[in-house]
C-alpha cells in the first residue's frame, strides 16, 4: 500500500484496483465459478439442510467441498460458501501478492482468511445496504500513532465488466468514521450519499468491513459473480454464514495440497497450538470427517 492508497483507504474506507488480476486469471476463475454453479444448482433439494449454529440453513455439497445458501432464480442470490475447496485455481487468491501488501498494512497481528464466497446475483436482485457508523470491535476500523487499525477487511474480485445497472458494488464513502447510525432505506440505491463502484474483469474492490456498503439492483441483462476474500487478525474465526465464529471449513484434499504458508493463513489463533494440522474442533471438521 503506497502513501497515496494509505490516504484514499483511510479518507474514503474502499480502494478500486483496477486490474489486480491479470487475463488469463480471470479467464479461468470465471469459467469455474460458471461451472460450480451449475454443479450447485443441480443438487437435489435436501428435506433436511444443515443450520448454523447462528440459526441460518444451508446445504452442504459435499462433491464440491462447497457451503450454499439461497437459489439460483430470478431476483435471488445465490451464496457459494468455502469455494478453496471446489477447485485448485482458487489457490492463488489465498495469498495473492497485491493483495496481501495491502491486506498487511491495515491489519495488525498475524493475517487469517476469515471470509471465502462465491456471490452470484441474478437479474432483481439487489443487497441491502448494512454496517456504517457506530459499531463492536468484530469489524471496527481505527487509527493511531502507529497507523490503521482494522479488524476485517474484504477484497472483492470482479470477472466481468459491472456498471451501475447491472448491481454495482456501492459504498457510501466515509461512515467508517461515522459517529452516528446511518440512515437507512429499502434500496441500497436510495440511501443518502451511495454511490455504484463501477468496474471491470480483473478489477478488485478492498474495503472495511466497517464502511457502509452493499449493491444496487440488477437491472441488467447479465448474472453478476464476484469473489469475496476477506482477512483480518488471527483471533478472528470464519465470518461464513454456515460456519460463523468457528474454525474455517476446508476439506482434507485441500489441506493436503495448500503450502504451509497457505495453511497459516487458515489457522485461527496461536499458531504454536496448532501445527500444520487441519483446522478442528468445530463444525466445519465435522463436514471435513462426514
Amino acid at each position: 500500500m503506497d502513501t497515496f492508497q494509505r490516504y484514499e483507504f483511510d479518507r474514503q474506507g474502499y480502494l478500486v484496483l483496477r486490474n489486480l488480476i491479470p487475463a488469463d486469471l480471470v479467464s479461468r476463475l470465471s469459467a469455474t465459478v460458471e461451472r460450480i454453479e451449475e454443479s450447485a444448482s443441480a443438487l437435489a433439494p435436501d428435506d433436511r439442510p444443515h443450520r448454523s449454529l447462528w440459526g441460518s440453513t444451508y446445504h452442504h455439497d459435499r462433491r464440491q467441498g462447497v457451503l450454499i445458501h439461497g437459489q439460483r432464480k430470478q431476483g435471488g442470490t445465490f451464496l457459494i460458501e468455502d469455494f478453496w475447496n471446489a477447485d485448485p485455481v482458487f489457490d492463488q487468491l489465498i495469498d495473492f501478492p497485491a493483495t496481501m501488501d495491502i491486506v498487511r498494512a491495515v491489519v495488525r497481528d498475524r493475517v487469517t482468511i476469515n471470509n471465502s464466497e462465491i456471490r452470484i446475483r441474478y437479474q432483481g436482485n439487489y443487497t441491502g445496504a448494512h454496517m456504517g457508523g457506530p459499531i463492536g470491535k468484530k469489524y471496527q476500523y481505527r487509527t493511531d500513532v502507529d497507523g490503521i487499525d482494522c479488524t476485517m477487511v474484504r477484497m472483492v474480485y470482479f470477472l466481468q465488466h459491472v456498471k451501475a445497472e447491472d448491481g454495482a458494488f456501492s459504498v457510501v464513502p466515509g461512515t467508517h468514521k461515522s459517529a452516528f447510525p446511518p440512515p437507512t432505506a429499502k434500496l441500497p440505491e436510495d440511501e443518502p450519499g451511495a454511490i455504484p463502484l463501477e468496474v471491470g474483469p480483473g478489477d478488485a474492490i478492498f474495503f472495511t468491513e466497517h464502511l457502509r456498503h452493499g449493491g444496487f439492483t440488477n437491472r441488467g441483462n447479465q448474472t453478476r459473480r464476484t469473489l469475496h476474500v476477506g482477512y483480518g487478525p488471527c483471533w478472528m474465526r470464519s465470518q461464513n454464514i454456515a460456519t460463523m465464529d468457528e474454525m474455517p471449513y476446508l476439506t482434507p484434499a485441500t489441506w493436503e495440497r495448500l503450502t504451509p504458508a497457505r495453511r497459516e493463513l487458515f489457522l485461527a489463533g496461536p499458531i504454536e497450538n496448532q501445527g500444520s494440522r487441519l483446522p478442528h474442533g468445530s463444525r466445519a471438521a465435522l463436514l471435513s470427517a462426514g
